[in-house]
């Protein structure tokens, strides 16, 4: 929201003064907010295309854990024999948590 600076401020004694039907009627004022249903209506209509996956069948092997492989007992990634920084406590750790 923005301020005007060069208007006069309220003293303590000018708040004290205003009556409870201005407060009431500022109140009001602020919380009288108006949506526009339409604009949520136009949105759920709207398609992109190539959304509609619903026939689309995602075929993912799934390997065991290899030989050379650990499983990061901080993230919990199984990782290449490689990326192993160190162990902490006997539990491997991997080079992005380390």
């Amino acid at each position: 929201m923005a301020t005007d600076y060069d208007t006069p401020r309220k003293t303590d004694d000018d708040v004290d003064n205003d009556s409870i039907e201005e407060l009431k009627a500022r109140r009001s004022e602020k919380s009288s907010s108006s949506v526009d249903v339409e604009d949520f209506d136009g949105a759920e209509s709207l398609e992109l295309p190539g959304a509609d996956l619903s026939n689309e069948e995602l075929a993912v092997r799934v390997l065991p854990k290899q030989a050379d492989e650990f499983t990061c007992m901080s993230c919990f990634l199984v990782h290449h024999r490689s990326q192993l920084a160190r162990e902490k406590n006997g539990q491997p750790i991997c080079r992005d948590c380390d």
